[in-house]
């Protein structure tokens, strides 16, 4: 949910009072509704990271998959809800949902569906955000998908993968522990202010919260699906790997084929070379 202020509220402290007046029912309905892609055209756009997708080829068993490594979300950053997500926020979640699809778009239809089932590996990693090619300081704890994605059932995204065009991901969510953080020193926001100064240092980008001087501040939610999208909420969602099987008859990449086809010729040039 993202909060629209009334025409008539207009300075930072109108709208830190009418906050707080609708307070209850500004979190009622964030903790009710699925959160997915934010498509109001609101966007925190910071042009400090590039995609880290990479493309190659391996050793494998199977021909037309892809095996991506990707962020699904990550914590540690204000998205364009005004949210922040912190570490251990999907502990709960991914220890009972085990039915947790890696879909195109939030589209829970059969022809969406990317990967899930054993095609799907679910898990937490702490990254420091250069390692997802943004510059900021300090570290974040990504909720990631390790998929197998197969031609044969989305061709489409296999595609997508496979060229290196999916630099953004986003999670379908339900907001389960939240508290609501803002920067006041008013008597009747005393609660807000302690959570807004006890987390606003472990923002990565603080600087757009301290403009506003609120954000809400989420521990815990239940994830439904990830997804694979144009431009999502949190914009620190890359792909950080998308790598091509092949099939097992040949056993060999094409690098690895080009490379010993090389040295096949060149061994036989130097055959040749002592037999004249």
């Amino acid at each position: 949910m993202k909060v629209k202020f009334p025409d008539t509220v207009k300075t930072k402290a109108e709208k830190f009072d009418w906050l707080h007046e609708n307070h209850d029912d500004i979190l009622y309905a964030k903790k009710n509704e699925l959160k997915e892609v934010d498509i109001s055209g609101g966007f925190d756009f910071i042009d400090s990271g590039k995609s880290v997708a990479e493309k190659g080829e391996f050793k494998g068993k199977e021909a037309g998959v892809l095996e991506v490594k990707v962020i699904i979300n990550t914590t540690n950053i204000r998205d364009s809800h005004k949210d922040v997500h912190f570490p251990g926020i999907w502990n709960k979640t991914l220890k009972e949902n085990k039915r947790l699809k890696h879909v195109q778009e939030h589209a829970m239809t059969f022809d969406k569906i990317i990967a899930d089932k054993d095609d799907l590996k679910a898990y937490v990693e702490t990254f420091i955000w250069k390692e997802l090619g943004f510059d900021f300081s300090g570290k974040t704890e990504a909720l990631v998908f390790e998929s197998k994605v197969r031609e044969s059932r989305n061709a489409n995204m296999y595609k997508e993968y496979k060229d290196g065009n999916v630099d953004n991901h986003s999670v379908s969510m339900i907001y389960v522990k939240i508290k609501f953080a803002m920067d006041s020193d008013e008597s009747e926001h005393k609660a807000y202010k302690a959570t807004y100064d006890e987390y606003i240092d472990e923002i990565a980008n603080k600087e757009v919260v301290e403009k506003d001087g609120y954000f809400w501040a989420v521990f815990e939610a239940k994830a439904r699906e990830g997804s694979a999208v144009v431009d999502g909420s949190n914009f620190v969602t890359p792909t950080l790997s998308s790598r091509e099987k092949h099939s097992e008859e040949s056993g060999r990449s094409k690098a690895e084929e080009n490379s010993l086809s090389n040295d096949n010729q060149a061994y036989l040039n130097a055959v040749k070379e002592i037999l004249t």
